[in-house]
């Protein structure tokens, strides 16, 4: 953990260039998409469509870094660096588990820098709006990483990790709800937004901006709606729960491909 918190400090163009892809999302296409709604006579109302975007748009941050965090092991196990760690006298579960930790903590830092742009989403700087964020974002990072460590402990390179990330990222980006609202969907639709680890990640995020807002009950609905199953509404708390399984989950499963790799 502490050997990722150092890697992360010391490389800046890293932390520069894991802001693009967020900037151009929040502020291009929060902006385009706010303009869409606007002409089209939308329900967009007094809710900035920057406002809606922005929990899923610090989900996204930090789960790209968590998982491209998780790719430095295929590279340690390409240049030799791995394997003085599996031949430390500690055991695999510690590797792994700081592993996790470093990547969760240096993605919510990342997180830290979209939070200070708040303001121009239109989310209020509310002391505990934003612990209660950073709080959901190392948890979303967690599993995430835990999820990319799991992926490279099999992965032989770093082209077969970046691969495979991309293929996995994509479509659970585009299924979390991060970027347009859950209700109304198709009922295929439904069901994979459901399945989506990233979809418990998104919400409570999105649930803690709108509570400190000030928005009619349709607009809530129409934005804010909520993850539902079969009609029933999933408290907040129990999709924080399902994070924090999932992510104990990959990384216990990581755990085990490591020690099969003794």
């Amino acid at each position: 953990m502490h050997r990722e918190l150092i890697r992360f400090a010391r490389d800046r163009i890293r932390l520069f260039a894991n802001l693009v892809q967020p900037l151009l999302w929040l502020l291009v296409m929060g902006t385009g998409l706010s303009n869409l709604m606007t002409s089209g006579g939308g329900p967009a109302g007094p809710v900035d469509l920057k406002t809606f975007i922005f929990p899923g748009v610090c989900a996204m941050s930090v789960m790209f870094t968590a998982m491209f965090s998780a790719g430095s092991i295929v590279w340690d196990r390409e240049f030799g660096f791995l394997r003085e760690m599996l031949v430390a006298p500690v055991g695999r579960t510690a590797i792994v588990a700081g592993k996790c930790l470093g990547g969760a903590v240096v993605a919510t830092a990342q997180g830290v820098v979209i939070l200070a742009l708040a303001g121009l989403a239109g989310v209020p700087y509310d002391p505990v709006l934003l612990l209660q964020m950073l709080g959901l974002m190392f948890l979303g990072a967690f599993a995430m990483t835990g999820f990319g460590v799991m992926l490279a402990a099999r992965l032989p390179s770093m082209q077969a990790f970046f691969g495979v990330v991309q293929m996995a990222l994509m479509p659970m980006m585009f299924l979390s709800g991060a970027l347009y609202p859950l209700g109304g969907l198709p009922v295929w639709l439904s069901v994979l937004t459901r399945l989506n680890p990233l979809t418990y990640a998104v919400d409570p995020l999105r649930q803690a901006v709108f509570a400190r807002l000030d928005v009619s009950p349709e607009l809530e609905r129409t934005f804010n709606p909520g993850v539902t199953w079969n009609g029933w509404q999933v408290p907040v708390g129990l999709e924080i729960l399902i994070i924090v399984v999932v992510g104990v989950v990959l990384m216990g499963v990581a755990v085990l491909e490591f020690r099969r790799g003794e």
